[in-house]
């Protein structure tokens, strides 16, 4: 086992960093590399691949292996990666257009497979690269370059995808919170199987100020809540307001107004298998329930590059093939002259 002390610094490139100044990537990109540094993978074990967009920049400021890909498919590569190098760590960079448009389908059947890569998804309700036009996760009635008018589509939630597809890892952060950031970075590496980490990101040319209604400093207390495994669900500026059963849904209330206590709280559970609770949290916006960061859902399963290998090591061990010529050659065959 490595027992190297590695630093931000051994995880960056030393290219200069096109991104726009105050572009939320900055600071995505500084947590990956502290992650990195936390989780003490070596760069030459690790492989950063991206698709195409704004956020796919990303494996030129890494000092580790990296793929910059087309467009969409940065899941589809990142599982054919992964599965023929199992001793790698993979993370996947994809923006909301990117792995949720062109890459939709990649993105759900690699969660739907549980293929172990790390998916680092930037929301920033944009396509930025190609000059502001609505993108999958934009909401109804958003005016941009391609929706003069307000856009007549409701938006994919990218939690709603992770747990339609079964998703057995899914957390949130935002750009700016890089303590946050870092610490799904870290629980997402550790997970066995597909993590998607979604990240609220700011578009400051495009796009600027999408998510300030849950992340301005004024309110962000209130309108955020960060959880923790087997911590009680609080949060606001004083930390006395919480989250309760409210029949079959979610209720957010201050403690000792009403009749609750702090007994009435729920406490979070990330590992029940169990999606019903976690869904639902995942699916608070900030408006009447609060906007859920940290690690939500973090539950163990088969593993799809695992059980690849473990296939193929019983089918080799039942047939006796040791190449693929052997296995061509073991049933009928002819000579043709």
């Amino acid at each position: 086992m490595d027992q190297t002390t590695y630093t931000a610094a051994n995880y960056k490139n030393p290219n200069p960093v096109r991104w726009c100044p105050g572009c939320g990537d900055h600071a995505i990109l500084n947590s990956l590399h502290k992650a990195m540094a936390a989780l003490g993978v070596p760069p030459e074990k690790t492989a950063v691949i991206s698709g195409i967009g704004c956020s796919s920049r990303l494996p030129y400021y890494m000092s580790t292996f990296g793929f910059h890909t087309i467009h969409g498919r940065a899941a589809a590569i990142a599982t054919g990666f992964k599965v023929a190098n199992p001793q790698m760590t993979v993370w996947q960079i994809s923006g909301d257009g990117d792995g949720l448009a062109i890459g939709g389908n990649h993105f759900i059947h690699a969660v739907r497979r549980n293929v172990d890569i790390n998916i680092c998804l930037f929301n920033n309700k944009i396509y930025g690269l190609t000059k502001g036009q609505y993108s999958p996760t934009s909401d109804r009635g958003f005016v941009s370059k391609s929706s003069p008018y307000g856009t007549t589509e409701d938006p994919f939630i990218p939690a709603e995808l992770v747990f339609g597809a079964r998703g057995n890892f899914f957390a949130r952060s935002i750009d700016v919170e890089l303590q946050t950031s870092v610490e799904v970075m870290e629980a997402a590496a550790r997970h066995r199987g597909t993590s998607v980490v979604e990240i609220l990101q700011n578009c400051v040319i495009f796009n600027n100020g999408i998510h300030n209604a849950i992340v301005d400093r004024e309110f962000r207390a209130d309108r955020t809540i960060h959880l923790r495994n087997g911590e009680k669900m609080l949060f606001g500026k004083e930390m006395n307001r919480g989250l309760v059963q409210d029949g079959f849904g979610l209720k957010a209330v201050t403690i000792g107004q009403d009749g609750y206590t702090i007994d009435d709280v729920l406490v979070h559970d990330a590992h029940t298998p169990s999606n019903f609770l976690h869904q639902q949290l995942a699916m608070m916006d900030g408006t009447d329930l609060p906007l859920a960061v940290g690690v939500i859902r973090d539950v163990e399963a088969p593993v799809y590059n695992e059980e690849i290998d473990r296939q193929v090591a019983e089918v080799t061990a039942k047939k006796g093939f040791t190449s693929l010529r052997d296995m061509v050659l073991a049933g009928d065959t002819w000579t043709v002259e």
